[in-house]
């Protein structure tokens, strides 16, 4: 009995050293630790990483980009049922326990001693995963543990549960780049937490464990069964009740990758943006949840985007059918299943979607879509697959299905304006459009190309393309400010220019290689003469016409040093075409083209705010600058010119704009203004007519061979560039001429943007007025001229013509030759 006694007795004073030493133990780790602890108030302010969004101005998503998908959501905003599906599967206790779990760290110890591994399951509650999330790295040694198990105690200390909980909720890895439960949820299920299941919200909650390899893309099979864990979970922890647990159970996984819920496709303009938010905040940009509100306008970008869609496929329409994107080995036209698997490979791109031949017969074809849909195409659908054989040339039309398709094809189709399915291809051809707000250039819309994810070059602002004869404007505003007029006669015949440095002679030609005679410039402009143009432009020399245009916003670089120019042999991107126009409808002046308007942090607070120069011609600070607003009594060139002006938007703006630059003379730019809506209203534009506007003005471009098509011009408030061509500069076709091309694309944006907006037409300037001239000489007419036209005129060049002598209306149309140097 002693000795049992003795035993106990000894028992007892063991495990009370036992106890002493693992006090003291633990005393003196977290004498040693502490200090090196961080600080958990921190937590409270912690900056989670959260994606940059970019935005058009009226609120829409354009795009989101960042490493990570995230969006912090408040603990009051998770529903119950969803932090109910954490805990059971992480650590049902949670609001129970002081950070640690006592059991959970005892098992973990007796696994240690009773087993080889250094590294066993248990002991990690909610909190200790946020303190390891946050603090700790990845590495397994028991001083991280330890540290891990103080840092818990200490956070429970000072923070909440329901704020340890937030912070893990949010922080949490959920695979395929989604951080966070409000992201996770998005990801996979394209819903926010609120619609959240009972099932979606198990399936979520148990990927964390296993975020890689556990998710139900990567490994359904795994994810269901994680799913049922904790599940049944709920159900043990009475978070819900059988019947829900049962009904889970039974609901069928649908998680599938959803991307971030764009509103707005422009990613060309989203790529700017991206690249601008870098220059400005570095790569901190696309974590700090910026938010970036771009110019545009999501009506009118939508509009450029079908405009330019549906010109280029149009134009390839026209040139005729290049074949099958593929072909496919198909088993089993009656098996979705097999020919979905088949379409794998293929993606949708602008509406055109992938689709396999299925079945073929003289009549009719049947296809099958990614989604298991089928249609039926009939051979009037197949009339336009003329083969293509060159740019210039299309075989016979197929007289059978069968000339055309074949089980196993892989093709494209699309839903015309009707709703019913048609027969497609991707084009060949890439286009950009491009619009400005003339008084501030803030960019409206921009289109690059066919499709960003087939070509991300960005042919709106990188493409150096000749812009042919919508160049001659701009040479024209040179040659009137070297004393030229709208009515001043150059004449239109051959001529040969000898280039005595290298022996070599150069002629230029019209594009319909005919020739008019003496013409007054604004016939010139209207018909699109390019020998004019050439005359014209030696007669002011080449040196002074660069340096004149380089006001317009054109670098010295692209612009050739020789009469070349006047033919528009310059190489420009349309946005520069686009901020050169402006000029001729905002009253001269030099606008800078911008895309980002103002930028805001995660908070709300506004870092950035675009101030552009401005046009402004109704500011304070532009009155005695010359403009009269009234249109002189009489004036009969048309509609537009008789049109009463209308005051701009930028009436209200506030005195202290910053002012744009003159690029020109309000009176120069106000000449090209009126010769430029004479092209529309009765030149190469004249189809824009069918808008039924009398403020269009613009001018086509068509380089040689007919390599590139353009049509600049503006209306209402913007000023828009269209752009058609080949990238590898290959031509476009004979008769593909600008008017053909690039102008419907213009038409079809402009038709939808200036719905119900009034017309905008430039007041005429001081210094600027009217007389009436003989057609034939150009000349003041005087007594006895039979027909007389009304002209615009710079006051000064008035008083010269009243002083010139008579010029004989008979003038001599033959070659001549001069030296270009």
């Amino acid at each position: 009995m002693n000795r049992l006694r003795r035993l106990i007795r000894y028992a007892l004073v063991l495990a009370l050293l036992g106890l002493v030493m693992g006090v003291t133990t633990i005393a003196v780790l977290y004498w040693l630790i502490e200090p090196e602890l961080p600080s958990v108030q921190a937590l409270r302010e912690v900056r989670l990483q959260v994606p940059l969004g970019v935005y058009s101005s009226d609120g829409k998503l354009i795009a989101q980009f960042g490493e990570t998908r995230r969006y912090p959501v408040k603990i009051e905003d998770v529903p119950l049922r969803v932090r109910n599906a954490f805990l059971a599967a992480e650590d049902a206790d949670f609001y129970q326990h002081h950070g640690i779990d006592l059991v959970g760290i005892g098992r973990a110890v007796w696994l240690l001693a009773t087993t080889r591994d250094r590294r066993v399951p248990g002991g990690s509650t909610i909190t200790q995963q946020v303190a390891k999330m946050f603090f700790l790295s990845s590495e397994y040694s028991y001083r991280r543990k330890i540290t891990e198990i103080f840092l818990a105690l200490k956070m429970e200390r000072e923070l909440s549960k329901d704020e340890i909980l937030e912070l893990y909720l949010n922080k949490s890895f959920f695979g395929n780049r989604a951080y966070g439960i409000a992201a996770a949820a998005e990801f996979y299920y394209g819903k926010t937490l609120q619609d959240l299941s009972i099932a979606e919200a198990a399936t979520l909650a148990g990927i964390p464990k296993f975020p890689s390899s556990g998710n139900p893309i990567v490994n359904p099979a795994r994810a269901l069964i994680r799913r049922g864990y904790v599940i049944n979970r709920m159900l043990e922890e009475k978070l819900i009740t059988p019947a829900e647990a049962q009904e889970a159970h039974a609901q069928p996984e649908r998680a599938h990758p959803h991307e971030p819920p764009t509103e707005l496709d422009a990613p060309w303009l989203a790529e700017m943006a991206r690249q601008d938010a870098i220059e400005r905040f570095g790569d901190q940009a696309l974590v700090d949840g910026f938010r970036l509100f771009t110019t545009i306008d999501s009506r009118a970008q939508e509009a450029a985007n079908q405009a330019t869609r549906r010109a280029l496929l149009d134009y390839d329409r026209r040139h005729g059918w290049r074949g099958v994107e593929g072909k496919q080995s198909l088993q089993s036209a009656d098996q979705p299943e097999h020919w979905r698997e088949l379409l794998k490979g293929y993606h949708p791109v602008v509406g055109l979607l992938p689709a396999i031949v299925l079945r073929v017969d003289d009549e009719l074809a049947e296809l099958g879509l990614e989604d298991g849909q089928t249609l039926a195409l009939d051979k009037e659908d197949l009339a336009w697959t003329r083969e293509y054989l060159s740019e210039n040339s299309r075989g016979a039309a197929p007289t059978s299905i069968k000339q055309r398709l074949t089980p196993g094809d892989i093709v494209r189709v699309e839903r015309n304006t009707e709703g019913d399915w048609q027969l497609s291809q991707l084009p060949k051809v890439q286009g950009a459009l491009v619009a400005l707000d003339w008084d501030s250039g803030a960019i409206q819309a921009m289109t690059g190309g066919f499709s960003f994810s087939l070509n991300k070059f960005n042919r709106a602002t990188q493409a150096q393309r000749q812009p042919g004869s919508s160049f001659k404007p701009f040479v024209y505003a040179a040659a009137f400010e070297r004393g030229f007029t709208p009515a001043s006669i150059v004449l239109d015949a051959p001529v040969v220019f000898n280039d005595r440095g290298s022996g070599k002679s150069w002629q230029p030609q019209n594009d319909n290689e005919e020739f008019a005679g003496p013409m007054r410039l604004r016939e010139a402009m209207v018909s699109s003469r390019n020998l004019v143009s050439v005359r014209v432009l030696d007669a002011i020399g080449v040196g002074y016409a660069r340096r004149f245009i380089q006001n317009f916003g054109f670098p010295p670089e692209t612009l050739p040093e020789n009469l070349s120019l006047a033919l528009g042999t310059s190489a420009e991107p349309p946005l520069l075409m686009a901020r050169g126009y402006a000029a001729f409808t905002n009253g001269g002046y030099l606008v800078e083209p911008y895309l980002v308007s103002r930028i805001e942090d995660r908070d709300g607070n506004l870092v950035f705010e675009a101030d552009p120069v401005r046009a402004c011609m109704s500011c304070p600070a532009r009155r005695g600058s010359g403009v009269d607003s009234s249109t002189p009594e009489g004036f009969n060139l048309g509609p537009a010119a008789l049109a009463e002006p209308v005051e701009d938007e930028a009436s209200d703006a506030a005195p202290e704009a910053r002012l744009a630059e003159a690029a020109v003379d309000a009176r120069t730019a106000f000449l090209v203004n009126s010769l430029l809506k004479d092209v529309v209203r009765r030149g190469t534009g004249s189809r824009a007519m069918a808008l039924g506007r009398a403020d269009l003005g613009g001018k086509t471009g068509t380089t040689n061979e007919h390599r590139d098509g353009w049509f600049s011009g503006f209306g209402g408030p913007y000023v828009v560039t269209a752009w058609m061509g080949m990238d590898d500069f290959t031509s476009l076709g004979n008769g593909e001429f600008a008017s053909r091309t690039a102008l419907p694309m213009w038409i079809e944006f402009m038709r939808v943007v200036l719905e119900g907006v009034p017309e905008h037409h430039l007041p005429v300037p001081e210094g600027i007025t009217t007389a009436l001239i003989d057609r034939d000489s150009g000349q003041l007419a005087g007594p006895g001229v039979s027909n007389p036209l009304n002209e615009y005129f710079r006051a000064e060049d008035i008083a010269r013509l009243q002083q010139a002598p008579p010029v004989s209306s008979e003038q001599e149309a033959s070659k001549e030759s001069f030296d270009i140097f």
